[in-house]
């Protein structure tokens, strides 16, 4: 199942939510923390003595966000640009080796479902102590990044510092402010910063998916499926954090020391099962035109483009963390979707790896030593990480099928417009179906005949139950 932005609305006690939290019990997903770690997380944290509180700070978030990692500024500087963004200091408030920090060993990354969030931190520290909310000061590690007139980067700068973010913006209101010629410049700048970088991006042949929110909407008892488009500014606010986090895989490589984010070229197997997935979308690929050329040309707001955008999410889950030091660098040291030496570290909150980034990346301007609880830390983080994108990857794919099983629920036996993604070899009556609309996937089998791969193909819903565990499937026959 490709990964997908999925968030419900309805009344708490709908059947579809039952089934959610039915799910977090099957998953053992830990929703509670030890007295201990609770205790840890509301322990004062260490302050820095840079002050830099005078600096007009702003984040850029979902309405209802409040685990806020990052605050920015944007503003011109000589002939160029100047980006100063602030990531949440999480090591100021977590000790190593405390009950809070064994907690964030055990949990690794935040978890989403579509009804609520099991965080990473206890909400008093991720919510609360250390998110960059306005109004209030907080430590951070504080990036300085100065770009040229074409927004490439010149300097770069990192430190702890007091910061106080001044508005908590969300996209479509930053949208509509730059679009109205009403945004600040410190605002505004962010289109001209974000275009610059996105055609850099298109330059060294990187890739950003802007794959479109669904949200399932739940009125008595059935559910209707709608999409969110992602806005330019969505693109433009992820520029700043790619840079940042290239920028910090910079800083690592020169030190010699570091945790990249690294993914290897796709293999032609994947690429050629998208072309298939194009074909029977009716999506025009040339074959002189590279796939991320394709990608860029295509609107989330168009239902085929949108269900061809979310398989090309699977190219990207050979994606790992990859640690090296004292100067052995790594035989891959690039994202290949980034299209560059890529690291983590805008995501302290709701991501482990992100903390200790940030802290070799401070050593490394400081020109001081690497913590020794970070050295300590390296050689296991990697398997941390993928054991937690693993816990995360099944909580999204269990998601999607109790999700799209609840959409479906009151359709069993309706026959709708498909595409054969994929057939087993050994069984080739039984593969992968996906509907043209809505945006669903679901395994086929039953059929008398081979399926035909990358086709288009009719086919008739027969079961579709939102209960979690192995009934939460979709699955479908041919018509």
């Amino acid at each position: 199942m490709p990964r997908r932005h999925i968030r419900v609305t309805g009344a708490p006690e709908a059947p579809l939510r039952a089934a959610l939290t039915a799910l977090r019990t099957e998953l053992d997903v830990p929703e509670t923390y030890p007295p201990e770690a609770v205790a840890d997380a509301e322990r004062p944290p260490a302050l820095p003595s840079y002050d830099a509180t005078d600096i007009p700070l702003f984040t850029i978030d979902p309405p209802t966000s409040t685990d806020l990692d990052q605050a920015m500024h944007l503003s011109r500087h000589g002939t160029g640009y100047r980006v100063r963004y602030a990531i949440a200091d999480v090591a100021a408030f977590v000790v190593p080796g405390s009950a809070l920090d064994q907690e964030a060993h055990r949990r690794v990354m935040t978890l989403y479902f579509p009804d609520e969030k099991v965080p990473l931190h206890p909400v008093t520290l991720s919510e609360g102590a250390a998110s960059l909310l306005p109004a209030r000061p907080r430590p951070a590690a504080l990036w300085t990044i100065d770009l040229d007139a074409e927004g490439r980067t010149l300097a770069v700068d990192v430190r702890r510092a007091l910061v106080r973010s001044r508005a908590k913006l969300d996209y479509a209101g930053v949208q509509r402010r730059i679009d109205e010629k009403t945004a600040e410049e410190p605002l505004a700048l962010l289109e001209v910063i974000g275009r610059l970088r996105e055609e850099l991006e298109v330059e060294r042949g990187g890739i950003s998916l802007n794959v479109p929110e669904q949200e399932i909407v739940e009125n008595d008892g059935t559910y209707e499926l709608t999409y969110r488009a992602p806005l330019p500014a969505d693109a433009w606010n992820a520029q700043i954090s790619l840079l940042t986090g290239m920028a910090a895989a910079d800083l690592m490589l020169g030190l010699g020391t570091g945790v990249l984010r690294t993914l290897p070229a796709a293999p032609d197997g994947a690429v050629g099962r998208l072309r298939r997935t194009a074909h029977a979308l009716h999506i025009d690929w040339p074959h002189h035109v590279s796939y991320a050329a394709l990608v860029r040309s295509l609107d989330p707001g168009i239902p085929q483009h949108a269900a061809f955008l979310q398989e090309c999410t699977t190219l990207l889950r050979g994606a790992g963390y990859t640690v090296f030091r004292d100067g052995v660098l790594p035989d891959i040291t690039t994202h290949s979707a980034v299209a560059a030496p890529y690291a983590h570290c805008t995501a302290p909150l709701r991501r482990l790896a992100d903390r200790y980034a940030s802290e070799i990346c401070l050593a490394a301007v400081a020109g001081e030593p690497v913590p020794e609880w970070v050295f300590a830390a390296l050689d296991v983080l990697p398997r941390e990480m993928a054991e937690g994108g693993r816990r995360a990857g099944a909580v999204e794919r269990a998601c999607v099928d109790i999700v799209e099983a609840a959409l479906l629920k009151d359709r069993v036996g309706e026959v709708f417009d498909g595409c054969v993604v994929e057939v087993e070899e050994r069984q080739p009556t039984v593969g992968v179906v996906q509907l043209v609309s809505p945006a669903v996937i679901g395994r086929i089998e039953g059929g008398p005949e081979r399926l035909p791969l990358g086709e288009r193909l009719r086919v008739r819903l027969t079961q579709a139950d939102p209960g979690p565990g192995p009934s939460g499937k979709v699955r479908f026959a041919p018509a």
